[in-house]
């Protein structure tokens, strides 16, 4: 149970909600006593109640339920992690199957609560679906985008969306997302004008091979099947990069390399004097 909490706590979660039904408990819930079960809630919930969530579940005896609380997209993470885990540990996972799925229907947007605007889903120039497109202005949350992706066990291995080709969609969309008319024409000028002269729809998709080998291979880890793998501290071992570059390479890009060890110093005797 400890395990799972902090897994659930790694993944956003402030706690988890254990509920086990013992193993010698009635089949029959509606004679489920409360001690039949194993719970930290149990004791501020009723026995009714109890009953309520074991049948909503279809649990059986030696059955743990999981619940989690909090915002929904959390909630979705959380328990899909613990939904992974549980398929481990339990042996449901068949390590020769290779189950491929399309995913579609995503929202176009998404709400910030911080900034206070819609944000894109995927990003500002996928389509919405045609039939939402009047809900653009009345109801946001409920548009839906031409955005796919393919996964296979859980893995997203492509992801691409069919494109906005026309500036007054275009248009919309970016004052949904906050930007003004002058923000609009200084950022994405370029592209409304090419927009004006014509554009056909247009999408794609882009396929992550590297994920897919990684499957094939059965490797757990996606580091196994690229060829110059960078390690934990993000070093390319074969050509040891990042590496020293010489002055004539900095002056070309016109850059210029601080000094951490005398900047710090500096700091810190800063700080020595303010003491």
């Amino acid at each position: 149970m400890e395990e799972l909490t902090e897994l659930a706590k790694i993944h956003g979660a402030k706690g988890l909600i254990t509920l086990a039904l013992l193993p010698d408990s009635d089949a029959c819930s509606s004679e489920l006593s409360l001690d039949k079960v194993r719970s930290v809630a149990a004791k501020y919930l009723t026995i009714e109640q109890v009953k309520a969530i074991v049948n909503k579940f279809e649990a059986k005896p030696g059955d743990l339920i999981l619940i989690v609380a909090g915002e929904l997209k959390m909630v979705h993470k959380v328990l899909d992690e613990l939904r992974r885990e549980a398929g481990s540990r339990l042996g449901l996972i068949d390590p020769s199957l290779l189950a491929f799925v399309f995913i579609v229907g995503y929202p176009l947007l998404e709400w910030n609560d911080e900034t206070g605007h819609w944000e894109p889903m995927h990003h500002p120039f996928t389509a919405p679906c045609e039939e939402d497109i009047p809900l653009l202005e009345i109801d946001p949350s409920k548009v839906r985008a031409r955005h796919y992706d393919i996964v296979c066990n859980g893995y997203e291995l492509s992801s691409g969306s069919i494109r906005i080709h026309t500036r007054q969609l275009q248009e919309r969309v970016f004052r949904l997302l906050g930007y003004s008319d002058v923000e609009i024409q200084e950022r994405f000028g370029h592209l409304l004008e090419a927009f004006d002269y014509g554009a056909p729809p247009h999408g794609g998709i882009a396929p992550g091979i590297d994920r897919l080998v990684m499957l094939l291979a059965g490797a757990e880890n996606i580091r196994e099947v690229i060829a110059f793998p960078k390690n934990q501290s993000a070093v390319d071992v074969m050509s040891s990069s990042p590496s020293p570059v010489s002055k004539a390479q900095l002056d070309e890009l016109h850059l210029k390399l601080k000094d951490l060890q005398n900047d710090s110093g500096v700091a810190q005797d800063a700080m020595k004097s303010a003491l």
